[in-house]
């Protein structure tokens, strides 16, 4: 990527730094603030949706307690998954995946990060669910389970995957050969990584969205080194900072 290229700021659970995470509020709020993109974490209910929540209970972002892939879509909404980050927010709900794409408009890319496979369970009805709405082609999904990526890319080769780590490596774009699959994006720990680390990747093809940039000396330094997505919990922060540059 050229330094002319501004990167895509993308919008870690949505504007988590300002709204409850990973809920329609905090995209909603980083689509105002200007992301051009969005990171959103994925698990699998007892009747077989896909939820975006990051943990797998959801005892810490909601008022109530349990495994999420133990109950259903219709018990899951029955929690408040706003309240706990502000009053202003009570009453938002956990959402499908489904519905984060319906208020999502088409230009906007969607990261998705699957924090559990469920024995295989989640990638076949995450692929159904892409193909279904037609979000193939604008969705990258990650996860730090490389063989859950090698699944999503067996189920369907067209679909983008990134490599999640947190390591500090001297060849950071021979990870993709480790992985196994064809591979689309590196998405390391931006403080675990120098600009030569970047062009390096980018040299061999690969896109580079480095996490989590939230400090404007860190997103000066990210926008320096030519990463091509940054992944920030305050998208409308980065925004500012891009339009200066």
């Amino acid at each position: 990527m050229s330094q002319a290229k501004q990167p895509l700021n993308i919008a870690h659970r949505g504007a988590s730094g300002e709204a409850p995470e990973n809920t329609l509020a905090a995209f909603k709020l980083g689509l105002e603030q200007g992301c051009g993109a969005y990171e959103l974490d994925v698990h699998l209910s007892k009747d077989g949706q896909i939820v975006v929540i990051h943990d797998a209970t959801i005892d810490r972002t909601t008022d109530g307690t349990g495994a999420v892939n133990e109950m259903t879509v219709e018990e899951l909404k029955a929690f408040d998954a706003g309240s706990w980050f502000s009053e202003t927010y009570t009453g938002e709900r956990l959402p499908l995946l489904e519905e984060v794409f319906a208020i999502t408009p088409g230009h906007i890319i969607i990261n998705i990060e699957i924090k559990g496979s469920y024995n295989g369970q989640l990638e076949p009805v995450l692929v159904e669910l892409l193909r279904k709405t037609n979000r193939v082609d604008t969705v990258v999904i990650s996860s730090f389970d490389w063989k859950s990526l090698q699944l999503i890319k067996e189920l369907d080769p067209q679909i983008k995957v990134g490599l999640l780590y947190n390591l500090r490596l001297q060849h950071h774009e021979k990870l993709a050969e480790a992985a196994g699959t064809d591979i689309f994006s590196l998405h390391p720990n931006g403080a675990k990584l120098d600009p030569e680390d970047i062009q390096r990747a980018q040299a061999a093809n690969l896109e580079v969205y480095v996490w989590t940039v939230n400090t404007e000396e860190q997103m000066a330094l990210a926008l320096k080194s030519g990463a091509d997505g940054i992944i920030t919990d305050y998208p409308g922060r980065l925004q500012a900072l891009i339009a200066r540059n």
